[in-house]
């Protein structure tokens, strides 16, 4: 772990408490997730391109994990799964029921903070069933319940007490999508500095940026001219061979083969939009500070997974190359090692069991997550040995260290790559003599990964 030098950090905590009696009250938990966007896209992580002032000066205040992954899907609607693992700490392959609706039976962690006693708050996209929702939270403004919409004309609803949310009650956004759920939770962040409750809260920030369909506003594009874009360093026309999802909707986003043209012009509008989205993020920092906040709240921000936007011939999401599954994870406040970089590989559905220890709350009995609290402090723990990844029937993967193994069972097609020499992955391994011994340990590692948790797949790519 890399951290900022010790007199920095020791300024920035120094007005934490560290009494064990003043400890005992959790903090407050802004929890802010972006759609669709890939760990590389925060410029104090190395991006040169890309302007994420408001992410940065997060970075700098706390702790950056830059090995945080989404464990998968079993659709090719990625965000309803990683939100559903998110919201459960449940993995992969053991998630109950229709994915788009978290069945009755299952806590969230929302829900286990509101039965706790805390304020539970919404905004943004809630892709996991209406009554999921209405269990969780207390209040909520501006919500889309839905899978991708317009920006500029999102139809959403109002928190409704009773739990009905027919069509005809809905509204349209009163502004640009990211802009209108910061308003909303600024709105609910006010209220709270107002009522000076020593209630604690979550308040969750869910935006629909910057999934497409990427409109952003002119001022944002404008800062990334098309043509002067940088390719992704595993830039490809089309990918080597058929990954079993090529003819899903966002790979028909653009045809193949891409050309350098095609692909500067999604990444500016990408770019754009995380750039928009990363002034939210300010705006919510900003008003936790106004509101006499901030020095008790702890601000969490990640992505439900990546997004290749012309890496490898791919446009979406449904693989599972680094670019895809890994995503931002950056956390800030009190008690928090400042301008750390952890590499210790964790999944989003570690959350509930980090969240959970941060409110003093047992983990749930269901979850599978581990709380890396720990290592949030400053702290060494025992890191995860392996990241283990699926996506539907089609793809596996195994990360242990160095290195990355991907399966594709229905054609029968493995690849190695070694992410401290290759972390673009873009040489394959797998069929250099020097690297069998290493390719057949991976192979063993994987299947029996795969084994442990509870992953159904038979050799022909079926997935029951």
């Amino acid at each position: 772990m890399k951290c900022a030098p010790i007199w920095m950090t020791l300024l920035l905590m120094a007005a934490l408490p560290v009494d064990a009696d003043e400890a005992k009250s959790p903090p407050n938990i802004l929890w802010i997730v972006s759609d669709d966007q890939r760990a590389d896209t925060i410029a104090a992580q190395g991006n040169a391109t890309i302007l994420t002032p408001s992410l940065d000066r997060l970075a700098r205040q706390g702790i950056s994990f830059n090995s945080a992954y989404c464990m998968g899907s079993t659709s090719g609607a990625v965000c309803a799964p990683s939100r559903y693992m998110m919201l459960t700490g449940r993995s992969l392959h053991r998630l109950k029921g229709n994915v788009f609706d978290i069945p009755k039976d299952e806590v969230t962690l929302p829900q286990k903070l509101r039965n706790a006693g805390w304020k539970t708050f919404f905004t943004g996209k809630w892709h996991n069933g209406k009554a999921a929702y209405q269990r969780s939270f207390d209040e909520g403004a501006e919500i889309f319940f839905g899978g991708m919409g317009s920006h500029t004309r999102l139809m959403v609803h109002d928190h409704q007490p009773d739990g009905k949310y027919p069509d005809n009650k809905r509204h349209r956004l009163p502004a640009f999508s990211s802009t209108a759920f910061a308003d909303a939770a600024i709105r609910f962040i006010e209220d709270q500095g107002r009522n000076d409750s020593s209630t604690p809260f979550l308040a969750c920030v869910f935006f629909t940026a910057p999934h497409d369909p990427r409109t952003p506003p002119a001022d944002f594009i404008s800062m990334y001219p098309k043509e002067e874009m940088p390719l992704p360093g595993n830039f490809l026309p089309e990918h080597p061979f058929d990954n079993g999802e090529l003819q899903i909707r966002d790979e028909k986003l653009a045809p193949f083969p891409r050309t350098p043209e095609v692909v500067k012009e999604h990444l500016a509008a990408y770019y754009a939009m995380i750039s928009q989205l990363d002034e939210q993020v300010g705006r919510l920092v900003e008003a936790l500070q106004k509101n006499g906040l901030s020095e008790n709240t702890l601000v969490i921000f990640t992505s439900d997974h990546g997004l290749a936007v012309g890496s490898h011939g791919l446009l979406g999401k449904q693989n599972l190359y680094e670019h895809s599954t890994r995503v931002p994870m950056v956390v800030a406040g009190p008690g928090v090692a400042a301008g750390c970089v952890s590499k210790q590989p964790i999944y989003l559905h570690d959350l509930v069991a980090t969240i959970s220890e941060v409110a003093g709350l047992d983990t749930p009995p269901h979850s599978e997550g581990i709380s890396f609290l720990e290592s949030i402090r400053g702290n060494k723990q025992p890191p995860r040995q392996e990241i283990y990844t699926a996506y539907k029937g089609v793809q596996r993967a195994l990360r242990a260290g160095k290195w990355k193994l991907i399966r594709y069972p229905v054609i029968d097609r493995v690849q190695l790559f070694n992410l401290d020499t290759d972390p673009d992955e873009t040489l394959d391994l797998s069929q250099d003599p020097r690297y069998q011994e290493q390719l057949k340990e991976m192979q063993g590692r994987l299947d029996h990964r795969r084994k442990l948790q509870g992953d159904p797949l038979v050799d022909d790519g079926d997935s029951r």
